[in-house]
């Protein structure tokens, strides 16, 4: 199942993909897909729904976050082996994990912003978890069935605030626009073996970033069960699980880096995809 949420920025109704790629409407069902809506027996019971017994929703509508109310967003980083090469890092030894700030949660594909001051904006193609039942000291052997589904990410950057002004990453990584999730939450059923899920990000239409979940040095199931020893994960949470190579900061002979007028191209096999067009910082924005 393909659980989605539609419609203007603060107006989103709860959908469902059906087989045929159309949006069918969930609001006679629920309200709205939240946490609440996302637990494994939440998951249960609108699997069990006919979507052919739902309105079918007209025309081409924007995509938002699949999940309304996530509580937390964290991440791990470096986790290929390629792309800890490319920016010239040993493989870590353990995952390494940061929080992105929930604020820069938008829809997949929403313009990303470029914020003041920045100089070195940058992209990654990343594998969401969606949490589906409280994760506390979980086993790994035991992780991926406290996954409600899967989300297409992008990770976006900004390397000169998360390197250069200090030890903090959280700087460059949690500014708005910084988080573009969905267009789906993909229950695990329909992903099979999440391990072995093809990656690709373009910028202005050339292949930047080609990747395979299965060149993770930390696999899912790892993910969630060491997140889990240091914080404990609720239903709705968001877990991202590192980028393969090819960021901007990474590319030969010279860094490329996202500015005004650039468009992002991202997928990952039966998760989606994802196009953003990069804007100038401006308030109006947020009116």
């Amino acid at each position: 199942m393909k659980l989605l949420r539609y419609g203007p920025v603060g107006q989103e109704k709860p959908g469902l993909l059906d087989d045929d790629g159309r949006i069918r409407d969930l609001s006679g069902v629920i309200a709205d897909l939240t946490p609440a809506e996302v637990t494994l027996d939440g998951i249960a019971r609108l699997q069990g729904i006919d979507p052919k017994s739902l309105p079918l929703v007209e025309g081409e509508p924007r995509y938002g976050v699949p999940v309304n109310g996530i509580g937390k967003f964290i991440a791990i980083g470096l986790n290929y082996a390629d792309h800890a090469k490319e920016a010239g890092l040993p493989v870590p030894p353990e995952p390494i994990f940061f929080t992105k700030a929930i604020s820069c949660l938008t829809g997949p594909n929403d313009p990303v912003m470029k914020p003041r001051d920045a100089t070195k904006l940058d992209w990654e193609v990343e594998l969401g978890i969606v949490i589906g039942k409280t994760c506390r000291y979980v086993e790994q052997a035991d992780a991926l069935s406290h996954v409600a589904g899967y989300v297409l990410v992008n990770d976006v950057s900004e390397r000169a605030f998360q390197k250069e002004l200090g030890s903090q990453w959280d700087k460059g990584k949690g500014c708005d626009t910084f988080g573009p999730t969905g267009p789906w939450l993909v229950t695990p059923d329909e992903v099979g073996d999440v391990q072995a899920l093809d990656m690709f990000l373009d910028v202005n239409g050339t292949r930047r970033q080609t990747g395979n979940t299965h060149t993770m040095i930390f696999p899912v199931a790892e993910c969630i069960a060491y997140v889990s020893r240091f914080i404990t994960l609720n239903p709705g949470d968001l877990l991202i699980t590192g980028t393969p190579p090819g960021v901007g900061e990474g590319q030969k002979p010279d860094m490329i880096f996202l500015n005004p007028g650039d468009t992002m191209h991202l997928g990952i096999s039966k998760l989606g995809e994802q196009r953003q067009t990069v804007i100038a910082f401006d308030l109006e924005h947020f009116a």
